[in-house]
């Protein structure tokens, strides 16, 4: 395989002025470019990664972090995050933990293991780390964008959308659609957005006469597993509800698929609103009525503001996420409700 040496001893001129043609940085006659380029051909080469990393001093590369690789949510952000550093010509590096065990030290892992590996800037989206590990990053937190987490020390390059109002625009859809006897499934109460999410519903439901603390309502872990195991106990609780709010989509998949199993009919007997609006709400049975949070434009803005610290891009960058929710077949005006443990 040629190397630049090959190239500048064909080409016969210095290893610098052939590092130059090929980083396309500094200044070289049209002769010299021309000899350059000619053995450049004759040779075939073609620069690596590394080797274009030292000529360039970037590495063209963006350090993802994400709390675990699994499910319908994260998804859809990294497709998003991977073709808007395509389009720039550049790549990702993704690091992720696995789920179990001590969040904050796989998330310092993580980005650890990304940074050595010499991405340019990194993208995080995790509620683990705290404003020291902010901190010891040094020089390399002007380099991060945090993605639905905020940090006081970088509040400006983190973006994330209003869980609160999320939360309060759950229970106005149940409550616009009559429900009043509602049961809900909570994400893990140590993650500060399902933390919002909760606040608002309940914040809500005060407002208009209805005591949160007694309402049925159980912690999970905002998998669909999760979600089935929930749905289980509230049948079996023998709870009178007639609409259940589960703080994610994938929660509520799993809840929807334990009432088919189970005989409650959806939204007939029981009516279901998720949260996300991810992908796979729009193809649950019945179809998944969800409150939508814009996880497309708060990634596609923090992509660019990580551009522009990075690559002195001058890309535009907004913070206005507007919040809806997305009505669909697993929520109806409030009838009997399930009365009764399947």
């Amino acid at each position: 395989m040629a190397t630049i040496k090959d190239v500048a001893k064909l080409a016969g001129v210095g290893l610098g002025t052939a590092s130059r043609v090929v980083s396309g940085k500094g200044s070289v006659s049209p002769a010299t470019l021309a000899k350059v380029k000619k053995a450049i051909d004759e040779l075939g080469f073609r620069p690596s990664h590394a080797a274009r990393a030292l000529l360039s001093g970037s590495s063209r590369m963006i350090g993802v972090y994400i709390p675990v690789l699994s499910g319908t949510f994260y998804t859809p952000i990294l497709q998003i995050i991977d073709t808007e550093l395509r389009a720039a010509g550049l790549h990702m590096v993704l690091a992720f933990g696995v789920g179990l065990g001590d969040e904050r030290r796989q998330a310092i892992d993580g980005i650890e293991f990304l940074i050595e590996r010499g991405c340019d800037g990194l993208i995080v989206m995790t509620g683990a780390l705290l404003e020291e590990d902010i901190a010891s990053l040094g020089i390399k937190a002007g380099q991060l964008v945090a993605l639905n987490h905020s940090f006081d020390s970088i509040a400006e390059q983190c973006f994330t959308v209003d869980h609160t109002l999320g939360g309060r625009l759950a229970a106005r859809a149940l409550l616009d659609h009559k429900h009043r006897r509602i049961a809900l499934i909570e994400g893990p109460r140590r993650l500060a957005d399902n933390v919002a999410r909760l606040d608002g519903f309940d914040s809500e439901l005060r407002e208009q006469g209805i005591d949160p603390g007694k309402i049925w309502r159980v912690e999970s872990d905002f998998s669909p597993a999760g979600g089935w195991a929930a749905a289980k106990a509230l049948l079996e609780s023998d709870y009178q509800c007639s609409a259940l709010f589960c703080a994610n989509d994938e929660m509520a998949v799993g809840a929807l698929s334990y009432f088919q199993e189970a005989g409650v009919r959806v939204p007939h007997e029981l009516s279901v609103i998720g949260y996300d609006d991810t992908p796979s709400a729009a193809f649950s049975a019945p179809r998944l009525s969800s409150v939508h949070m814009p996880w497309r434009e708060m990634t596609q803005n923090g992509v660019n503001a990580l551009l522009n610290l990075c690559y002195d891009m001058k890309r535009p960058v907004t913070r206005d996420f507007p919040v809806s929710v997305t009505l669909r077949a697993s929520l109806s005006k409030a009838a009997g409700g399930r009365r009764k443990a399947a």
